[in-house]
């Protein structure tokens, strides 16, 4: 390969091991009690972190990445700008421990990062000879160090004389002491990645303006698609499908820790099956769809919530190696209802509206979902019953695996393939 496929493999292995070094162990942070090293916060008050600072980011993205950086900036410094600022961000959010400070700085991080991921993808595309070919094996890098960070941070950072197991994440080891505390240094470690990412996005080849991009008009004709039927039904489905995914983020930790028995070091790996899932069936994913179709391709992604959750609200009952592994079901969760739902409003939408589409669909799911999951959790942890935890898990998981089971039934009644009938 030509070195700017070796070095846009590396800025996307970085980009996402920036993010994946700290998201999967944030809520155990978060909600762990004072006593053990956590901060002591609410379900309900991590739902606003993870929620809120998350959509502000999702729905200032678009006007950052496209109507600012594409029309004034080369975009290898606009996003070593960006990277740097957030990394300076995470880093002074690892010393706070009030509840007001991570909401603010969450929301300045969300602003900063957000942008990062439309802007290292418009780089890899605008500098590979043959991107429908070459950009998925750039992408997958991508998932490579979400994965490599998961796994090293604990390695290194949490545990000493290591071992491996049977189950996943087929390794444990002796805990260092104050190990719930330690946790919190991986948000110091995906700072400093940030820092060395934006450095290294300075060797990135030269990306410069676009001062022709795609005008404001574009963004209304594109919310123009709500009036197709198709289109609608497919956001009436994924706003309730964006809520249960993001709360798979912010509970699956401390579900992990509380009830399952995993140690804190074992977290992070334990959830990146679902990310080798993710890379096996999105392999698959064209081949699905040409089988089966995008009606029953998203409404198999929408069962496979249904029954990963439903797993997780039995856990009392099943082996704990069984309930951890049910994460491979992640792969079909991600791949067969968001990455179809993604490729379906390309095809449907006009040529010259295709990114201002899936700039709307992404703010709407994005912005949209983490704030109604955000209210959703505060909700719930109001009227499910008390527990010994934090939450009632076992209610929270079946309450999600209906909500995924609807939806899968929504969407095999009333979604109907347009493109099929265009053709």
């Amino acid at each position: 390969m030509k070195p700017p496929f070796r070095r846009l493999s590396m800025m996307m292995l970085l980009q996402y091991a920036v993010w994946g070094v700290w998201l999967p162990i944030l809520t155990r942070y978060l909600q762990a009690p004072l006593e053990s090293g956590g901060l002591g916060f609410t379900p309900s008050q991590v739902g606003w972190i993870a929620g809120l600072g998350g959509s502000i980011g999702a729905l200032t993205a678009p006007w950052i990445a496209g109507q600012f950086a594409d029309r004034y900036f080369p975009t290898q410094k606009f996003l070593a700008c960006l990277l740097l600022i957030g990394g300076v961000a995470k880093i002074i959010t690892a010393y706070q421990t009030s509840f007001g400070a991570w909401l603010v700085l969450s929301a300045v991080y969300s602003v900063a990062y957000m942008p990062t991921l439309a802007l290292s993808n418009s780089m890899a595309f605008a500098h590979l000879d043959d991107a429908n070919r070459q950009f998925p094996f750039v992408r997958v890098w991508g998932t490579i160090g979400w994965i490599l960070a998961s796994w090293l941070f604990p390695l290194f950072w949490l545990l000493t004389d290591i071992r491996l197991q049977a189950m996943p994440p087929f390794y444990t080891g002796t805990e260092v002491a104050g190990v719930t505390g330690r946790l919190g240094d991986a948000l110091i470690v995906s700072g400093v990645l940030s820092i060395l990412y934006a450095l290294y996005c300075l060797t990135l080849p030269h990306t410069p303006p676009k001062r022709d991009a795609v005008q404001a008009l574009a963004f209304k004709k594109a919310f123009g698609l709500l009036r197709r039927r198709s289109f609608l039904v497919l956001v009436l489905a994924s706003l309730p499908i964006a809520i249960i995914h993001q709360i798979y983020f912010i509970q699956t930790g401390p579900f992990f820790g509380d009830v399952l028995g995993l140690q804190d070091s074992q977290i992070g790996p334990a959830m990146t099956i679902g990310q080798f899932a993710e890379i096996a069936v999105m392999m698959l994913t064209g081949w699905m769809l040409s089988k089966l179709g995008f009606r029953w391709v998203i409404t198999l992604g929408a069962l496979a919530y249904c029954v990963r959750y439903a797993i997780f609200a039995s856990a009392a009952e099943l082996p704990t190696g069984f309930v951890v592994s049910s994460q491979l079901l992640h792969g079909l969760c991600y791949a067969c209802f968001f990455a179809a739902a993604f490729i379906y409003v390309d095809r449907i939408a006009d040529a010259d509206i295709r990114n201002s589409a899936q700039t709307v669909f992404g703010i709407i799911i994005l912005g949209l979902g983490p704030v109604l999951s955000s209210t959703f959790l505060s909700w719930l942890s109001g009227v499910l019953p008390e527990s010994q935890y934090a939450i009632d898990y076992s209610g929270l998981w079946w309450v999600c695996s209906l909500v995924g089971l609807g939806t899968a039934v929504f969407v095999a009644l009333f979604f109907r393939d347009e493109t099929m009938e265009q053709a």
